[in-house]
């Protein structure tokens, strides 16, 4: 085939696939019209969701499932999420809570979640992000709750702690690779600024290279960029993404001291979604400390009933000193029969009790 039929060639598919993409966006629109018609029926007041992260990663297997290449599956993944995401936009409007400003690794894992076609609100605090999620401020809202190298975020623990009303819905993660930008040369930088998770992950290349710099923590990377666009011979620590939104130049590519660096979101709502088969629950309990081995007592209940727990982490409660909120993450769903029995029998050993969400584990 010569140059002109190819181009050709491709102009008719390019139409098929406009034709294509509009159909089935008039399919997304039934299906939000059928939600808002269920949910009438059912006389529960409401918009219905628009998220549906179990449905979604059926449709992400099942559209990789058909692909036969030369176009790669996470290419097919990203088309896809583009065409989720208009779809989305048209079944209703939707905004999604972020730790801001822009450019910051929440905002990237907001977007690699839900695409280009929704609206992003940045806040400059994890805290008032839960807090607009929780209140219905968004409709979602993306928080950072642990990096593969520096461990669990203790201020998204710390603020479920003191708003546990919002749900769960989904996990992201997004691998991180911290870089050093500057408009000096790394000779004349004095201060480095960065989000405490960011100066944890690049410790040792700044130990070598920076090692009698100050080091400043802020509230998010990109503001970390903000600042040192702003001030001289500083300089900070962020994704490259950050050069161009806040004009600076790449001083070192890549300081980060591990080379399989991700960092994990959720994603939180009003709900969680139905179960997958394939899904994780994060608990938030306390017991009562002057009751001998009432942690051990509460935590056997897991293996009682074979459930695996992948993570446990503590922050103090807040309800009186030395008294502590233990979170434990487990595989399963809250409304799976174990789970449901384990948590009846949990409840004999814990003060207070609370199932933050279930959600799909991470499928792309």
């Amino acid at each position: 085939m010569d140059l002109d039929a190819a181009r050709g060639r491709i102009s008719k598919v390019d139409r098929q696939v406009v034709e294509l993409l509009n159909e089935r966006a008039r399919l997304s629109l039934n299906v939000g019209a059928a939600k808002r018609q269920s949910l009438k029926e059912q006389g529960v007041s409401g918009k219905p969701e628009v998220y549906v992260p179990g449905q979604e990663k059926q449709v992400f297997e099942r559209v990789r499932g058909f692909n036969q290449g030369p176009l790669s599956g996470e290419s097919i993944s990203a088309i896809y999420r583009e065409i989720m995401s208009a779809s989305i936009s048209l079944q209703s409007e939707v905004s999604v809570g972020y730790l801001g400003p822009p450019g910051t690794f929440s905002h990237q894992a907001a977007m690699k979640r839900f695409g280009e076609s929704l609206a992003y609100v940045p806040y400059t605090r994890i805290e008032d992000v839960i807090a607009a999620a929780a209140k219905e401020e968004v409709t979602y809202g993306l928080v950072p709750i642990e990096n593969s190298t520096f461990g669990v975020v203790v201020q998204t623990l710390d603020a479920f702690v003191c708003q546990p009303l919002v749900k769960i819905r989904a996990e992201v993660h997004l691998p991180v690779t911290q870089s050093l930008l500057s408009r000096y040369q790394l000779s004349a930088i004095r201060k480095v600024y960065s989000h405490p998770q960011a100066f944890g992950q690049s410790h040792a290349w700044l130990d070598a290279h920076l090692p009698n710099v100050t080091r400043v923590e802020v509230s998010s990377t990109a503001k970390a960029a903000e600042l040192a666009a702003s001030e001289t011979y500083a300089a900070a620590i962020c994704s490259e993404v950050c050069a161009s939104l806040y004009q600076l130049d790449v001083v070192a590519s890549n300081v980060t001291t591990s080379s399989d660096n991700t960092t994990r979101f959720f994603v939180l709502g009003q709900s969680s979604d139905k179960q997958s088969g394939d899904d994780k629950t994060l608990l938030m309990f306390t017991v009562d400390h002057r009751e001998p081995g009432a942690l051990c007592s509460a935590l056997n209940v897991f293996a009682k009933f074979k459930i695996n727990q992948t993570a446990i982490n503590s922050r103090p409660s807040r309800q009186r000193p030395w008294h502590y909120m233990f979170f434990v993450e487990i595989i399963g769903h809250e409304l799976d029969d174990n789970v449901s029995s384990a948590l009846d029998e949990i409840k004999k050993y814990c003060l207070d009790l609370v199932v933050l969400g279930s959600y799909p584990r991470q499928f792309y």
